[in-house]
């Protein structure tokens, strides 16, 4: 290792971005990025350590997963015992009592009022967002799917063509899936704020796709992320998520929400939809349900899900055993009395504190946003330089904190542990504020 990117614990410095990579690191595969060559030994709570020794305030959460924090107590010891009994029952075969056991939770924690009380379990997000898509094709006999710019859906073929917030994620790898019809969502629109209604323009455009596009007769579904992820971290404008589902209801067209990364109490809900009073015909689920183990799945009505043959959904690793053994730990844990109002509080607590710094700096910090512990951090585009947020994420890891950015736009993105403390939000304001400075200084005031 380099002695110019060591740090020794506790002396405030850091390994960087640019650190040489470990051993071993040489046999992956080009096409994997990652923003650090940390080597990421064991984690508890809201912090990471590395295998010297390093300690790191983790503000990324494995990008929404380990919701709960880094090998919560009560996870764990679920876990513990069921890898003592059995690991991997497979779904296709027989019925395991873990499993069996979250379907009951899982109806009990839908939205009010839902008739989603059937569930299809499988290993990611892009396999439950194509669940979903599958789903909405046996149960209509239509093949179009509406989707949204800048939305994110996952990066096999299907769900690459359905996502639209980076290049990146499809350059090089067409031809695309056919089916997929991509509508205009406001805050790519609106950003100079020239729209004076978001929501009846966005259904304006919608109708408009309809008779320009693909008909009503020929489209299954329509698909949206309630607050865009990697998108920007963007909640939805006033009214849209309830005028999304009028239009499906006038369509005929299904309504699914992929709640990926914004459920199980991301944004101060079990479902972001619960903050905006509508409930889909599919909610797609993943990242938080299991602490950090892959399971991911999708909610529907027996009527719906009985459209489908058996055999036509499932997968070798479906449901595992352990990951819904974590499933129903994560699932209790959310449960108790007064956990989403620490979410809420530490939400309020991080927004106000960046919403200081942005009063501060209002040429620099172009607006903060997002509901509960899903907070967006957008920098003004035309005054910073491109690579403006990832220089900012770099100026935090050499503080001792992972944060990531997302979008197009110079967006940083906060994703702590939903049982974040206090103490820890105030540090990472703190490492912000630096960070931000740090950024800033030269390539900020040259163009101011």
């Amino acid at each position: 290792m380099a002695a110019a990117c060591a740090g020794a614990p506790g002396t405030g410095t850091f390994k960087g971005p640019s650190c040489l990579p470990p051993s071993g690191a040489e046999r992956i595969g080009a096409g994997v990025g990652r923003m650090s060559n940390l080597v990421l030994e064991r984690g508890e709570g809201s912090w990471v350590y590395t295998d010297d020794g390093e300690r790191y305030l983790d503000f990324s959460t494995g990008i929404g997963v380990v919701s709960l924090g880094h090998c919560h107590p009560k996870v764990m010891a679920a876990v513990h015992r069921q890898v003592d009994k059995i690991w991997h029952a497979q779904v296709g075969i027989g019925h395991h009592p873990q499993m069996l056991e979250l379907t009951g939770k899982l109806q009990k924690i839908m939205p009010a009022g839902s008739n989603l009380d059937t569930f299809i379990f499988v290993t990611s997000g892009a396999e439950a967002v194509e669940s979903a898509v599958k789903l909405a094709r046996h149960a209509t006999g239509k093949p179009n799917i509406i989707v949204f710019q800048g939305g994110y859906h996952g990066r096999t073929l299907l769900t690459m063509s359905m996502t639209t917030n980076k290049t990146i994620y499809r350059a090089g790898y067409g031809p695309h899936a056919p089916g997929i019809f991509v509508a205009p969502h406001p805050y790519y629109c609106a950003r100079p704020g020239n729209l004076a209604d978001p929501t009846q323009w966005t259904v304006e455009q919608l109708e408009l796709l309809l008779l320009t596009q693909t008909t009503k007769e020929e489209t299954a579904a329509l698909i949206i992320e309630p607050v865009l992820g990697e998108g920007g971290y963007v909640p939805p404008p006033e009214g849209l998520l309830k005028a999304l589902r009028d239009f499906c209801n006038r369509r005929g067209l299904l309504f699914i929400v992929d709640e990926v990364q914004t459920g199980f109490g991301r944004t101060g809900r079990m479902f972001a939809v619960e903050r905006y009073g509508v409930s889909p015909d599919i909610l797609v689920f993943a990242k938080g349900v299991a602490s950090g183990l892959p399971l991911a799945g999708i909610a529907a009505s027996r009527a719906l899900m009985d459209a489908q043959p058996a055999g036509c959904q499932g997968g070798t690793y479906a449901g595992n055993a352990v990951a819904c053994a974590a499933a129903n730990a994560t699932i209790e844990v959310m449960s108790e009395e007064g956990f989403f109002q620490n979410v809420e509080e530490r939400g309020m607590q991080l927004t106000q504190g960046l919403q200081v710094l942005q009063q501060a700096s209002p040429e620099l910090i172009r607006e903060v946003r997002g509901p509960g512990l899903m907070i967006g951090v957008e920098f003004n585009d035309q005054k910073v330089e491109k690579g403006f947020a990832s220089k900012v994420s770099k100026a935090c890891l050499s503080r001792g904190m992972i944060v990531l950015s997302t979008g197009v736009f110079e967006t940083l993105r906060l994703i702590p542990p939903l049982t974040v403390s206090s103490s820890e939000c105030q540090h990472a304001l703190a490492v912000l504020e630096a960070a931000i400075k740090e950024a800033a200084s030269g390539a900020l005031n040259s163009r101011l």
